[in-house]
């Protein structure tokens, strides 16, 4: 709903608004308030692309007490693959079944 407030009232991108949520949700990780608000919200804040930005925060941050630097960069790659992994083969797999065309005016 906020999302589609800003396409309608701002000209910001969707894609613009896609990395605005997913920063919100690894800024809200990274202070430590997002836990609270889940426990609160439960999959109404854990399910969107926030809580995949929340994820990734977790991840990068159990990658550096894990390995150190490296671990920053690639924590959050492995806390977040299981749900690319998907993404991208929910993706191929639509694209295989339904044919794109651009929309006619």
């Amino acid at each position: 709903m906020i999302g589609q407030i800003l396409i309608i009232r701002t000209n910001i991108t969707s894609a613009r608004i896609l990395v605005t949520f997913v920063l919100i949700g690894v800024i809200l990780e990274a202070v430590g308030i997002f836990e609270p608000i889940s426990a609160f919200a439960k999959a109404g804040i854990n399910v969107p692309i926030i809580g995949f930005g929340a994820s990734l925060a977790k991840g990068a941050i159990a990658g550096v007490e894990a390995r150190g630097l490296i671990g920053a960069f690639t924590g959050g790659l492995e806390a977040v693959a299981g749900g690319i992994a998907a993404a991208v083969g929910f993706a191929f797999l639509f694209a295989l079944i339904f044919h794109a065309h651009t929309k006619k005016n």
